[in-house]
């Protein structure tokens, strides 16, 4: 059980590593089984956000010299969750957790999308020391 447990590990440390790759996977799966393109690039979306969210977490920790930054992507996606609640309640006068829980995904798809490519610039150009 242990070796299945490790390889699970490893292949979402590969597919987290390049992000691109789950996305462009699930987005070719999709056009190839028929679906439209809008519901194809959603779905890939939504697949790729966890590897985002594992490399980006552990870019923030390497570069702070810290084990904050999945706690910090969470706590953004927190606060948005509630701005977004407030918003849908002022609005609507009622919250629907699907639509929430979809907006706060894909936009933190966008946001951690960004701190991946700003971050792995970082990276390229200026390495981190090891102590």
């Amino acid at each position: 059980m242990s070796s299945i447990w490790h390889a699970l590990i490893k292949s979402y440390a590969l597919l987290a590593t390049i992000p691109v790759v789950p996305f462009i996977l699930v987005y070719q799966f999709m056009k190839f089984k028929g679906a439209d393109r809008k519901r194809a690039i959603r779905l890939a979306m939504d697949v790729t956000t966890p590897f985002l969210f594992g490399i980006v977490g552990y870019l923030l920790n390497s570069r702070l010299h810290t084990s904050f930054g999945p706690f910090f992507l969470l706590l953004v996606m927190l606060i948005g969750g509630g701005l977004i609640g407030n918003a849908q309640n002022r609005v609507r006068g009622k919250i629907e957790p699907q639509k929430l829980l979809r907006a706060v995904w894909r936009l933190s798809f966008f946001g951690m999308s960004a701190l991946y490519l700003i971050l792995m610039l970082l990276l390229i150009l200026f390495p981190v020391k090891s102590a």
